[in-house]
């Protein structure tokens, strides 16, 4: 066990029994160009993000800490997206604006804005889940995955914090996993405060905040 300094207090983990969760890190989220940029969400603060996640993620894989990246996706039909009957027709933003501009591939399975971003791909060992709604536990095999391995530890970085970010670590508290937010390692959609709401839930009454620099000297 090591000891990982973190609010409200530090906490006890496993590197074992732990996994580092990269939600959303794609062309979409982070790249000029991709889906937020098109819709005028600032982005400026990715490459902040980006860096600290790439700090966590080397100091991870020597730990032989588990590396799992969750990737929003759609196929080409959008068949997995849902009808007008289901709210995330109505909600999820790419398919809002691939509505509204027929000519945009906007996490499109295979699409360069579906792509995890070059400075994070996967490495050989990691592993990669592919998702269609905003919480990486919903249709998809990453609670098995985590059940199998034994995980009851989860680091999360990526985008966005108050979206898909908190979606997934409030669904891994409700399943009884330890939510440790990487503060720096993550980036919001729209202003501050939303990072600074998902943040202080997490703090308060869902898990644990921490920072790349406490995990990279946890691990090391």
């Amino acid at each position: 066990m090591v000891t990982l300094d973190a609010r409200p207090e530090p906490i006890d983990i496993d590197p074992h029994s732990s996994a580092v969760i990269v939600v959303d890190m794609q062309n979409s989220f982070v790249s000029k160009g991709g889906m937020f940029d098109l819709a005028g969400i600032d982005i400026s603060g990715a490459p902040a993000a980006i860096a600290a996640t790439r700090r966590l993620l080397d100091a991870a894989r020597r730990a032989v800490v588990q590396v799992i990246y969750l990737q929003m996706s759609y196929k080409p039909d959008l068949l997995d997206a849902g009808d007008p009957t289901v709210p995330v027709h109505h909600k999820e933003l790419g398919l809002i604006m691939m509505r509204a501009r027929p000519e945009l591939k906007l996490l499109i399975e295979d699409s360069w804005d579906w792509q995890i971003v070059e400075a994070l791909g996967p490495e050989p060992g990691d592993t990669v889940i592919r998702k269609n709604r905003y919480s990486g536990f919903v249709r998809t095999g990453l609670d098995a995955h985590l059940q199998r391995h034994k995980i009851r530890h989860l680091l999360f970085t990526g985008v966005a914090t108050n979206i898909c970010v908190e979606s997934t670590a409030r669904d891994a508290y409700f399943r009884d996993y330890f939510p440790i937010i990487v503060e720096d390692a993550v980036k919001q959609s729209g202003p501050e405060f939303n990072q600074q709401a998902t943040l202080w839930n997490f703090e308060h009454a869902l898990g644990w905040v921490t920072d790349s620099a406490a995990v990279i000297r946890a691990l090391g």
